[in-house]
């Protein structure tokens, strides 16, 4: 007999149980905070001062340090110890958190939330390739990244509704002091039901260069694109900026081919699938992450809604995401990831199409609602069945590299679909604008082609899907 059908199920075992609650909930943690401040940015910039422009790097600073650090996070995962640099991203994110509630000024805020990003990117990588090496029978890694990808989805619309649950209550501090309150429960569960996993033989000549440089051409990518929509798309920072990335990155390719220990071993992109993965993650996250940006402004701006009524509002998001993702796992087994994630995408698609049509006298119930739920309908399709497909035969000495690699695609992707759909929207507004329109049309037309391209990318990312790992086909080929 094997030893695959004599392996016993890990999930089946309180302690597996545990593990991924808790993985799960250091994921929720971590990925909460890309949305949690956005409806707390009104209540930040009165209480401290900043510019409409400055104001920006709230969210960006996270966005920033998250997906410029993700693959040094990924990497040192694999080669440190997992759960040593789970305990140190959570530690260094829990500070950070509360230097923030306490923020004086904008610079210490924006610091605070640059640290909180270098501590996600160190937790994120860590937490997922935990998942990958300790629920290796097949089933049982279907549920765990189900459970993980209900999470991320549900954490982005979640996010929104705490944030603004707590800035009408006790404040925006609370955005930022919930954090340090939660590390402090998780990093004792985390020592007490994680087994130490740090390498027997420490392995030598860690790649410094490659590391200063991929790093550094991911700050300056994620920089540049947030920067761009103000400082315009042909404005010599920008293209510097674009320029900059290229030379770094392809002086990474360059470091790697010749290192003897790589920050990224390039064998692991003959994984099957694992390229066409990250693709599909960077497009349809590009897609994805910008629609809360246009129905926050969408609700609070047009309708008329508080900062809690607007986080009240993404309630059927929270629900239907986990509703359909558990129907994914349901049917990874029977029909594989690839068709959830063509499927899921054009499902998305079409629910922030009909977000596009939303007018300027619209209605929550009959303008945005259905749109919601069709959209969040599709897209726990494709949370789910993107990260089986990506993790599928990855090597469990680099399962780190592989969920960094993923989470980088998604953090990079957002920020792109957030440069170029609010350029897009905000091109559209000025030019109705110019020709005499009434501001709050303008505000919604601009809306409107955003969320229109926002649905095009999404329908790019399931045609990606389509070269994409089909787990099915590899348990049958297994089998």
């Amino acid at each position: 007999m094997s030893s695959t059908t004599a392996e016993p199920s890990v999930l089946a075992t309180s302690r597996g149980k545990l593990i991924l609650i808790l993985l799960c909930s250091v994921g929720f943690l971590d990925l909460i905070d890309v949305t949690i401040v956005n409806v707390a940015l009104p209540a930040i910039r009165d209480d401290l001062g900043f510019s409409v422009q400055e104001l920006q790097w709230v969210p960006s600073a996270y966005l920033l340090t998250y997906g410029g650090f993700m693959l040094l996070g990924g990497r040192a995962a694999d080669l440190l110890g997992r759960r040593r640099v789970l305990v140190a991203g959570i530690a260094l994110f829990g500070i950070s958190s509360l230097v923030g509630g306490f923020a004086d000024t904008s610079t210490v805020l924006v610091g605070a939330r640059l640290v909180q990003g270098v501590g996600a990117a160190l937790t994120i990588p860590a937490t997922l390739s935990i998942i990958t090496t300790t629920f290796t029978d097949g089933p049982d890694r279907h549920k765990a990244f189900g459970a993980w990808a209900a999470v991320g989805g549900l954490a982005s619309a979640v996010g929104v509704l705490l944030g603004g649950v707590l800035t009408e209550g006790p404040g925006w501090r609370w955005v930022m002091f919930i954090n340090p309150v939660i590390c402090a429960i998780l990093l004792p569960a985390i020592y007490a039901v994680i087994p130490d996993d740090r390498p027997a033989v420490r392995r030598r000549g860690f790649d410094l260069v490659g590391t200063i440089l991929a790093t550094g051409a991911m700050l300056l990518l994620v920089y540049t694109l947030v920067e761009a929509p103000d400082r315009g798309w042909d404005a010599a920072r920008t293209i510097a900026g674009l320029a900059g990335t290229v030379v770094l990155a392809a002086l990474f390719i360059w470091v790697e081919s010749r290192t003897r220990n790589p920050l990224v071993p390039f064998t692991i992109f003959q994984v099957r699938g694992l390229a066409a993965a990250n693709i599909t993650q960077f497009v349809a996250f590009a897609g994805f992450i910008s629609m809360f940006f246009f129905l926050s402004l969408y609700m609070q701006g047009i309708l008329g809604f508080s900062p809690i009524q607007t986080g009240l509002a993404y309630l059927p998001v929270c629900v239907v995401i986990g509703v359909s993702a558990g129907i994914a796992t349901a049917l990874i087994a029977k029909v594989g990831t690839r068709v959830l994630v063509v499927t899921g995408g054009l499902v998305t698609a079409i629910g922030i199409y009909l977000f596009s049509l939303m007018p300027v006298d619209g209605s929550y119930v009959s303008d945005l609602l259905p749109g919601m739920i069709v959209m969040s309908s599709g897209i726990g399709l494709v949370f789910v069945a993107l990260i089986n497909a990506a993790n599928a035969g990855v090597p469990e000495e680099q399962a780190g590299l592989a969920a960094a690699l993923l989470n980088s695609s998604q953090q990079v992707g957002g920020a792109l679909g957030l440069a170029v759909l609010s350029a897009i929207a905000t091109s559209r507004t000025n030019d109705v604008l110019a020709g005499h329109g009434a501001p709050p049309a303008a505000l919604v037309e601009g809306f409107q082609r955003g969320l229109l391209f926002g649905s095009i990318f999404l329908v790019a990312g399931a045609l990606t899907g389509l070269r994409t790992t089909n787990t099915r086909e590899l348990q049958e080929a297994a089998a």
